[in-house]
């Protein structure tokens, strides 16, 4: 309190200390930039890196001098409360007003507790949960220095070859902006508590749209699609109130998103009443050079006057803004107005009043925040809510916890490998364990567990190098092919049952990683083949951080389980599962292919006016299907099995005007409590703008114990049965309806309703 005194006196201020309104916000900012130089307003609206941790290209900067000229408004990458403090303390006292620093790094699914990826959070539907779990990556961060997180990342991605889905919520733009809105809730609270921390909505825009699933790649579609399917979950976050908003690195309508007015200015500020900052992707001014949209300089200036405030990296508006200005082709207002912004993110965060308050914890007390009991304990219940149960033949599992149990695969005994990509700070490897430690110890004295690594990830040394490229170390070792696979058919052949633990590399997506080929490697399908010709129960575990081809696995193994990469919580939640002191309640949100060359594949996806249903298998000339595979996926949207059933009852539709109630009867046929997730589709018959096939527009995640029924409504409003026009506005069309309830997007009950 002491400090504000003094920094208010410094200014000039006569403000009184109660409780933060937008006048005293915008008195306080007015006040300080009258002590500004132009050159210091531009120190503000520059992002560098500053220490210990690369997630773009690397790059030499003099970040102390920096800070003390008054040239830098916030640094990234630096992670240790006892340096960020240090960095703190030259902006606050060495530099001439003594601004404090924003502090920012991608904290994408945890800090030191880490979550699972975000593409399997939203595999639990569970909004509330998945709130708690950014509450807990925000409280840890801030116990070390970090006062702003690049996340959420809201890109709706309809292509699995993009490596940046794991990130995401999936192909949905309703359950996308439900989990953008909580992950905005759960980092940045009220801003009043010690742990909020600033979020960053991102990128902002399509970057998800990239084509072939090529990471940077061009991005190009109707302004009609881009409301209906890929804005949504943008708005939402600018809705729930996110302070800040990154730029994506692709084109939007020709203009680079970086500096596109039409995107920053008249949809996210005029149409969404967005009132935080703007700031780019890493190094994006730069990179504008190579799409041909001219010099830095050019760039730069385009970017500020297009709405972008601060710039990542790419040092452009320092170096340049001073001389734009004097020759005419920037004004004063231009910087001005992006340097207010970025002070008054500062001062919402209460930097000004204690610069120090994500930096100032003893040892003792910052042990007290971060990877708590309690928070492994949320993150374990988490991860088990993630696992999606695609197979299950001959109720093989739950599995009894007696006898000896194989453990087998590239998967099996890996710590880092369990995690998934952007995990860039992590506690130790021996602080949590390996699927394999974790099943000895939850098995202790009750059943043996043998193990084996069978195989390689892949034959292909090239590709598995490229998919360790941000790993710290190698996750998995590579093993002679023939030597292992001898040594996992003996292991094999000693249980009562196999558990295979495959699929993808902890680092085989998330930025930089696209793969064009989502089928499992060789190396995996010839040591699956091997182990099911024993003739044992094989339990197939599929980790993954994408959408990956599922048509040889639901082919050839009977029990087959979507486990992502579960965070540090992975082993002990999967032994919950396997073992059935939880039942699988995760649902897909996104479609699992066939075959890689679906992509992209999604639900929503609207009709021909040549359609073949998606389970007709039967190739039929001239109509909208392929030669080798039905249009469907392997697995649909929504999908998701237990160790129950759930029978539905008699769907009943009520309409009150532009209202309508669906509701349907669910009960648990099964011997075991277990949860399930009711969706809700609609379907416009006829509008004069096509419309998907089907839309989920709600759902309520329910458990319920055997024999026990329970009755779902969900209430559809006039917002949710109308969509966009090419402009952004949202309209309803009276006219026929057809709405859909079910347990996934493909098994539902339909009725088709009058909307007048």
């Amino acid at each position: 309190m002491k400090k504000l005194c003094l920094l208010l006196a410094l200014l000039g201020c006569t403000l009184c200390l109660g409780a933060t309104t937008d006048k005293k916000m915008d008195r306080f900012v007015s006040a300080l930039m009258k002590k500004m130089t132009l050159r210091e307003k531009i120190g503000q609206l520059n992002l560098q890196p500053a220490g210990n941790i690369t997630t773009g290209g690397a790059m030499d900067t003099e970040v102390g001098s920096l800070v003390m000229n008054g040239d830098l408004g916030a640094i990234l990458n630096q992670t240790g409360k006892d340096e960020i403090r240090a960095i703190q303390e030259v902006a606050v006292k060495r530099s001439r007003l003594g601004i404090p620093l924003l502090v920012g790094l991608d904290v994408i699914h945890g800090y030191r507790t880490i979550l699972p990826i975000p593409l399997a959070q939203a595999c639990s539907w569970d909004i509330p949960a998945i709130e708690g779990g950014a509450r807990i990556a925000a409280e840890e961060c801030s116990s070390d220095g970090i006062s702003w997180t690049y996340s959420p990342m809201v890109d709706i991605a309809l292509d699995a070859r993009w490596g940046r889905i794991m990130e995401g919520s999936g192909e949905d733009p309703y359950l996308g902006s439900l989990i953008a809105a909580a992950l905005v809730r759960g980092y940045q609270g009220d801003f009043k508590e010690k742990h909020n921390i600033m979020a960053c909505l991102k990128h902002y825009a399509l970057y998800g749209a990239a084509e072939a699933g090529r990471d940077y790649n061009t991005v190009d579609m109707s302004r009609w699609r881009m409301f209906n399917q890929y804005m949504p979950p943008y708005e939402a976050a600018v809705r729930a109130g996110v302070g800040s908003v990154m730029t994506s690195f692709n084109i939007v309508d020709g203009q680079h998103a970086t500096a596109n007015p039409w995107l920053l200015d008249e949809v996210l500020r005029r149409k969404w009443g967005f009132e935080g900052f703007v700031v780019t992707d890493y190094a994006s001014i730069t990179e504008m050079t190579s799409w041909g949209f001219g010099s830095q300089k050019e760039n730069g200036i385009q970017a500020l006057k297009a709405g972008t405030d601060m710039d990542m990296c790419a040092q452009a508006f320092l170096h340049h803004c001073e001389a734009a200005v004097s020759e005419g082709l920037l004004k004063v207002q231009d910087i001005d107005r992006a340097c207010r912004r970025v002070l008054e993110a500062k001062y919402k965060l209460g930097l000004f009043e204690d610069p120090y308050k994500h930096c100032d914890m003893s040892d003792e007390e910052q042990a007290r925040h971060i990877f708590t009991p309690e928070h492994r304990r949320a993150a374990r219940d988490l991860a088990a809510e993630t696992f999606v149960l695609l197979k299950n033949d001959g109720g093989i599992l739950p599995l009894k916890k007696q006898g000896k149990v194989a453990l087998i695969g590239p998967n099996a005994d890996t710590t880092d490998g369990l995690l998934g990509s952007w995990c860039v700070v992590r506690p130790q490897r021996d602080a949590y364990p390996s699927l394999l430690s974790a099943m000895r110890e939850y098995l202790q004295g009750k059943a043996e567990v043998l193990y084996a690594q069978g195989c390689n990830l892949t034959n292909d040394e090239r590709q598995d190098k490229a998919g360790m490229a941000n790993a710290p170390y190698r996750t998995v070792p590579r093993v002679d092919s023939r030597q292992a696979l001898t040594e996992a058919l003996k292991v094999a052949a000693d249980a009562d049952v196999i558990v295979f633990a495959g699929g993808e590399g902890a680092e085989w997506s998330g930025e930089s990683h696209s793969r064009a080929d989502l089928s499992l490697s060789d190396c995996q399908k010839r040591l699956l083949s091997a182990l099911q010709s024993l003739g044992k129960p094989l339990v197939v575990l599929n980790f993954s951080g994408r959408p990956t081809e599922m048509g040889w696995l639901k082919q050839n193994v009977p029990v087959l389980m979507n486990v992502w990469f579960g965070g540090t919580e992975t082993g002990p939640a999967l032994c919950d599962v396997l073992f059935g002191d939880k039942a699988p309640s995760g649902h897909l949100t996104v479609s699992l292919p066939q075959v890689t060359g679906q992509e992209p594949l999604y639900y929503n996806h609207l009709n021909t006016g040549r359609p073949v249903r998606d389970d007709d298998d039967t190739f039929r000339q001239y109509q909208g299907n392929y030669f080798e595979v039905s249009n469907g996926p392997a697995f649909p949207f929504g999908y998701g099995l237990s160790y129950t059933t759930f029978s539905y009852g008699e769907m009943q539709v009520a309409q009150d005007g532009r209202n309508v109630t669906a509701t349907v009867s669910v009960t648990n046929t099964g011997d075991r409590e277990a949860a399930e997730v009711v969706q809700c589709y609609i379907h416009d018959v006829a509008c004069r703008y096509a419309r998907p096939v089907k839309e989920l527009k709600g759902f309520e995640r329910i458990t319920l114990r055997p024999g026990q029924t329970q009755t779902v409504s969900i209430r559809l409003t006039e917002r949710e049965l109308s969509s966009y026009d090419a402009e952004g506005n949202l309209f309803f069309e009276a006219g026929a309806f057809d709405i859909m309830m079910g347990g996934n997007s493909r098994d539902v009950q339909t009725k088709r309703i009058e909307m007048k």
